[in-house]
């Protein structure tokens, strides 16, 4: 059986947040795991990534707290590119167990348009990865 201590949970900062770390957190209360918030600045200008890390620093600081107000060890991380290349990186990088993301649970077009850092990683990843897909 694998025991998860170091949880990587993939954060976009969207409404789906909540759906994951719902149950991210029942996962690592249990197991006594530490949660490792990442998300991943993805833009194209220097203002614009200043910008967009200061908006998600205060998002990813209040799941810090609420996390930490249930007992959870949890840490922030935030890296700069392009969300996929930058995921695999900081599990190379770190001896994560788990990694935990939403999807978006986009239909066939928006896959297309859009492209799907999920598919991406299910091909690539070298640990286990947990899928959360909101009801709709």
């Amino acid at each position: 059986m694998f025991v998860y201590k170091n949880i990587l949970v993939a954060i976009d900062c969207s409404e789906v947040d909540t759906i994951i770390l719902n149950h991210v957190s029942q996962l690592a209360h249990k197991l006594e795991a530490t949660v490792h918030l990442l998300h991943v600045v993805h833009s194209h200008t220097l203002d614009q990534d200043r910008y967009l890390r200061e908006q998600s620093l205060t998002i990813l600081e209040g799941y810090h707290k609420k996390l930490q107000e249930n007992g959870i060890d949890a840490h922030v991380v935030i890296r700069s590119g392009e969300p996929e290349i930058e995921i695999l990186n900081a599990i190379d990088e770190h001896q994560y167990d788990l990694l935990a993301m939403a999807t978006h649970g986009h239909r066939l077009p928006g896959r297309i348009m859009f492209g799907s850092v999920s598919r991406t990683l299910r091909e690539k990843i070298t640990i286990p990865l947990l899928l959360i897909k909101p009801v709709q």
